[in-house]
């Protein structure tokens, strides 16, 4: 979500962001990029008003639960704002996942499609004008299985700068870093299950072959959970928040992730590869991340076999030097603010050209948009009339 308000920031925008949640101590300060925030109110005529009278050119909504809530309201107080979905990851994909995970069953698109998150997130993309996807693996999804039409679909990854090499010559090498890292938000549930997997399933294994080595476990929001999980003595230290991500990343020898659910790109990948820090992690984890190019270091399932390449990476320098190069051609060729940011903007141009034919075109979601927004209406309305 940063990353797209510094794209719209570059090109002048005039940007209001309005949200109902609750603004924490570590919250990015919005207003001195010039930002107006706004608190909004669920379920609330208040936002009416608020909209009517801003009247954007377009809004973006984060995440599908936003639209849902708000994207009716937007529709009948702007009806010529273009209005995009920022699915941040398919959240019906992850959910699925877990539920799969939990309950020990093999996860498989029939699954996916009876779930009612499927539906919700689904009927979301098809009303809004353009829905952002971040992953490769989730747009075929969207085209293949639910025959979404290209149009109202654009694949945008994490934005970066290139790793050139300047900034590559300023990475600690291989002799100056040490230890293994974990890094994570652990409201995030993925996360809570890697570290648990960490602990439980692959951290004896490599403690044996490199007994000096540690496990550094760094994450907001840490729960007793996983701060039960500390142990000095066997090498696995939960250090909890970190206020420079990149500092401790950047000075690990090697990132382990064991991602057994999920959706998206992960963020600590991405972030291992901008720091020059290889990785281990799974085919959930690397899924649509790097079209195909070589990984930045090993992708394993068997907790067994992760142990194991987990050791060869931190012990072999060349290998760890490759994976690295690998890393910098990832971000570089898939990542690239400058091409992903300037694709993004001449569709949203091209949308703005011809909104009417575009929305014609996307009967489905008029048909939905007309639907959904008098049952959303209804129920928003009956809500905050109880509540008065």
């Amino acid at each position: 979500m940063l990353q797209l308000i510094h794209q719209f920031l570059e090109r002048d925008c005039k940007i209001t962001f309005a949200s109902p949640s609750i603004k924490n101590e570590k919250a990015i300060d919005l207003n001195a990029l010039g930002i107006n925030e706004v608190s909004i109110e669920l379920n609330n005529a208040s936002f009416d008003t608020f909209i009517k009278k801003l009247q954007p050119e377009i809004v973006l909504f984060d995440r599908f639960m936003m639209e849902e809530q708000f994207g009716w309201r937007v529709t009948e107080n702007c009806p010529k704002a273009i209005r995009i979905l920022d699915t941040e990851d398919l959240h019906c994909l992850r959910k699925t996942r877990e539920l799969a995970y939990k309950k020990k069953l093999h996860f498989s698109t029939d699954f996916l499609l009876k779930q009612d998150i499927t539906k919700r997130e689904i009927a979301a993309i098809l009303r809004c004008d353009l829905s952002l996807i971040i992953s490769t693996f989730e747009m075929e999804l969207l085209k293949n299985t639910f025959k979404i039409d290209d149009a109202i679909l654009m694949y945008l990854p994490f934005l970066f700068d290139e790793i050139d090499e300047t900034h590559q010559h300023k990475w600690k090498n291989f002799e100056e870093r040490a230890h293994f890292i974990f890094i994570g938000n652990f409201f995030h549930k993925p996360n809570v299950d890697a570290v648990l997997t960490l602990k439980n399933k692959v951290w004896s294994e490599i403690r044996k072959q490199l007994p000096k080595a540690e496990m550094h476990i760094y994450g907001a929001y840490v729960n007793l959970q996983i701060e039960q999980l500390h142990n000095k003595k066997e090498g696995f230290i939960i250090k909890g928040f970190a206020e420079n991500a990149n500092d401790v990343v950047g000075k690990a020898k090697v990132v382990l992730a064991p991602i057994n659910f999920g959706a998206g790109i992960k963020g600590k990948l991405t972030e291992a590869m901008l720091c020059g820090t290889p990785s281990v992690t799974t085919s959930t984890g690397v899924e649509g991340m790097s079209n195909n190019l070589p990984w930045n270091g090993f992708v394993a399932d068997n907790y067994s076999c992760f142990s194991k390449k987990a050791v060869q990476l931190y012990s072999d320098k060349s290998i760890w030097e490759q994976a690295q190069k690998n890393g910098v051609e990832i971000i570089n060729s898939i990542y690239s603010k400058g091409k992903n940011g300037y694709l993004f903007f001449n569709k949203v141009e091209e949308i703005q050209h011809h909104l009417e034919n575009h929305r014609t075109n996307n009967f489905m979601g008029s048909l939905l948009q007309h639907q959904t927004m008098q049952a959303t209406k209804y129920m928003s309305k009956w809500i905050e009339a109880k509540s008065s």
